[in-house]
C-alpha cells in the first residue's frame, strides 16, 4: 500500500486513538489535533510505547484559521493531507426546553462546522491530485435522535448531508467520501455513564454488548483501501444490531 499522510481530528479520543493507530500500522504518516498539552504529550509517550508516532498540532477545530494553520503545518512535515478523518467531537446534553444558546453551538461548531474548517484546506490539493478519502465519523444518534441531544444529534446527521455532497462534488476526481455512524462503544465517556444506565443500553443492543474503538477504525480502513474505491456516498451504521435503519 502507498504511504499516504492522514490527519485524524480528534485523534486522542478513545475511537480516535484507535482510528489512529489502525492508520499508523498500515503504513500512513498519521497527525492530529489537540488542545491540552499535558494531556496529549502523555498520550504521545503511550502510543509511541506502542510503536506509533503521530504529529501532533495544536488547532481547534471549531476555529477556520486554526484548522487552516493546522493543515499547513502538517503538509509542510509530512506532505499533503489525502487521507481526512473528521472524528472530533463533544457533547452538551440537555433537553432542548432547557438547552442554551451556547450548549447548541458549541455541539454545532465542534462536530458539523468542523467538518467544513478541516476538510476545505485540504480538498483543492486532493482534487489537484485526483485522489483523497474523506471519512465523517457520525453517530447512531445521528440517525434515531436521542433524548437531551438535538444539538448532537442535529450535528452528525449534518455530517452525512456534508459526506453525499462533497462526494457528488468530488467523485469524478477520484476522491471518496463517506460516513461512519457508531453506535455505543466502550470509550471512556461511555464507562463513565451510571452502570444500570449502560446496563440499559447493552439491553437494547441485539448483539448484546457495547462496541470496541477498533471496530470503528476497521471500518475507516476498509474506506481507505483502493479496492474501496468505487464506495462513495455512503453510510456505514456499525451499532451492533441497535438500530437498522436504510
Amino acid at each position: 500500500m502507498t504511504q499516504r499522510t492522514a490527519l485524524v481530528t480528534g485523534g486522542t479520543g478513545g475511537i480516535g486513538t484507535a482510528i489512529v493507530r489502525r492508520l499508523a500500522r498500515m503504513g500512513h504518516k498519521v497527525a492530529t489535533n489537540y488542545r491540552n498539552e499535558e494531556k496529549t504529550r502523555a498520550w504521545q509517550e503511550r502510543m509511541r510505547a506502542d510503536g506509533i508516532d503521530v504529529f501532533t498540532v495544536r488547532a481547534d477545530v471549531s476555529d477556520p484559521k486554526e484548522c487552516a494553520s493546522m493543515v499547513q503545518v502538517i503538509e509542510e512535515k509530512l506532505g499533503p493531507v489525502e487521507i481526512l478523518v473528521n472524528n472530533a467531537g463533544i457533547t452538551r446534553d440537555s433537553t432542548f426546553h432547557k438547552m442554551s444558546y451556547e450548549q447548541w453551538s458549541e455541539v454545532v461548531n465542534t462536530n458539523l462546522n468542523a467538518c467544513f474548517n478541516v476538510t476545505r484546506p485540504v480538498i483543492e490539493g486532493m482534487r489537484k491530485r485526483k485522489w483523497g478519502r474523506i471519512v465523517q465519523i457520525s453517530s447512531i444518534n445521528g440517525q434515531k435522535g436521542q433524548y437531551g441531544q438535538a444539538n448532537y444529534a442535529a450535528a452528525k446527521a449534518g455530517m452525512h448531508g456534508f459526506t453525499i455532497s462533497l462526494a457528488q462534488e468530488n467523485a469524478k476526481l477520484g476522491i471518496t467520501v463517506n460516513t461512519v455512524s457508531p453506535g455505543y462503544i466502550g470509550t471512556d465517556m461511555v464507562m463513565a455513564v451510571p452502570e444500570e444506565v449502560r446496563e440499559k443500553i447493552v439491553a437494547q443492543i441485539p448483539l448484546g454488548r457495547l462496541g470496541n474503538p477498533d471496530e470503528i477504525a476497521y471500518a475507516v480502513a476498509f474506506f481507505m483501501d483502493e479496492q474501496a474505491a468505487w464506495i462513495t456516498g455512503a453510510n456505514l451504521a456499525i451499532n451492533g444490531g441497535h438500530y437498522m435503519g436504510w
